[in-house]
């Protein structure tokens, strides 16, 4: 199952083994950024059989995410996502 601000890793393609954050989902499949080359604006589109779950919720990107959906005034900041992944990497 996943999650609105989940921590995923890609399974394959140019970008595997990389880190990203679900900022949106549909039936087939996942918006992931991480807040350098995919951007919120220009999230990467992955199939969820694609991409390793993780067990980890960022609860300050999810709370962006969540008020981004009702406010649309754009709380969730690239620069915020880079960071989150960033200190996320450094604790595993």
């Amino acid at each position: 199952m996943f999650l609105l601000g989940q921590v995923v890793f890609s399974k394959c393609g140019r970008d595997k083994g990389s880190p990203f954050i679900i900022v949106d989902m549909n039936r087939n499949f996942l918006f992931l950024a991480n807040g350098s080359n995919r951007t919120v604006l220009s999230p990467k589109k992955k199939k969820q059989k694609h991409v390793q779950p993780t067990n980890d919720i960022l609860p300050d990107i999810k709370y962006s995410i969540l008020n981004d959906m009702h406010d649309k005034n754009n709380d969730l900041l690239d620069a915020n996502i880079r960071k989150s992944l960033i200190k996320y990497i450094k604790n595993i």
